[in-house]
């Protein structure tokens, strides 16, 4: 779809048969005065209770402008998402929550803002969040965790609540459990300063049961180390692995000449003194610390080279049907 404007919603569900009525209700009312084409995109995540049928009844009654992927199990939310993402044709692209704790009708003001601002992501923002207490905590720790180790400065990283540039987001490849690093993956194609946030409205879940614990907060630390190394590194993963090879090779050899002159020089014994294994040890990890840079160079090389992507992304480009310079006649 060319069209000006156009939008694709995008809404992953998970055993919310008895919010789909009411979510795809609101929606239509927040998006009745929307002046371009929309679609309407649910992606049932493996449903069992019924949400897939729940949806096609509910599309049958609005048109045909209202659409369900099927997964063949539960793969997860990120899966999901990214699934609802690749079947997109609008020019921009919503996300939302189907738990009814995000609302709909704030969508367009954000794509105006979006345009406005020239950015190409405006994150939601659950300033007044209706969860309970503990659960505000733990996200507003890692909130800041996660603002600090990549520089993607943002108050609400968990709100599912997105609208994107469809060229952008579709650059992106979400896997494992990484939605809430959508900000930080998005980063690594374009500049951070086209990635702002605005103030959402939230709401406390009415139907069904949520489907994460408090455990998903202590996981972030796991992931934020995999975002952190692929944001930094992804192009030179040598330059990870070998700047640690090369300070363990410098404190095992500087260990090994202390011990060689207490040796040589002193002439004590060193073959029962700990730091002997230590340094061992320490230019032993050295050695296989370079060696994986070297290997995993080799990787990235390939990755690039045969998989036809690109260590950059153009933003424009002008001059595409320019002319050439003729030589001047002699």
């Amino acid at each position: 779809m060319n069209a000006e404007n156009a939008l694709s919603v995008v809404i992953p569900l998970y055993q919310e048969a008895d919010n789909v009525a009411p979510l795809l209700a609101r929606v239509h009312e927040g998006l009745a005065g929307y002046p371009g084409p929309w679609e309407l995109i649910c992606v049932d995540d493996g449903s069992t209770d019924g949400t897939a049928q729940r949806v096609r009844e509910e599309a049958a009654q609005y048109g045909s402008h209202v659409r369900l992927i099927r997964m063949r199990r539960n793969f997860g939310q990120t899966a999901a998402m990214q699934a609802g993402i690749t079947a997109a044709r609008g020019q921009y692209i919503a996300t939302l929550d189907g738990d009814l704790q995000n609302d709909p009708a704030d969508i367009p003001g954000m794509l105006d803002e979006l345009r406005e601002r020239d950015l190409d992501l405006l994150q939601g923002w659950r300033r007044h969040r209706h969860d309970d207490a503990v659960r505000k905590f733990f996200s507003r720790v890692a909130n800041r965790l996660i603002a600090r180790v990549t520089g993607v400065r943002l108050h609400d990283y968990g709100c599912s609540l997105k609208v994107y540039r469809a060229d952008v987001i579709k650059r992106v490849r979400l896997f494992g459990e990484m939605h809430r690093f959508i900000p930080v993956w998005v980063a690594g194609v374009t500049s951070p300063a086209r990635i702002g946030e605005t103030v959402v409205h939230h709401q406390a879940r009415r139907f069904g049961e949520s489907k994460y614990g408090l455990s998903r907060t202590f996981r972030v630390i796991v992931d934020l180390l995999t975002v952190f190394f692929f944001l930094r590194f992804r192009a030179r993963p040598g330059h990870f692995f070998g700047t640690i090879g090369l300070a363990f090779g410098a404190l095992g050899s500087l260990g090994m000449a202390y011990l060689g002159f207490v040796k040589f020089i002193l002439g004590e014994s060193i073959g029962g003194r700990p730091l002997l294994f230590i340094s061992v040890l320490l230019i032993m990890m050295s050695i296989q610390l370079l060696t994986t840079g070297v290997l995993s160079e080799l990787l990235a090389r390939t990755f690039f080279e045969s998989g036809g992507c690109r260590a950059y992304h153009v933003l424009e480009m002008d001059g595409e049907d320019a002319g050439w310079r003729e030589p001047e006649d002699a």
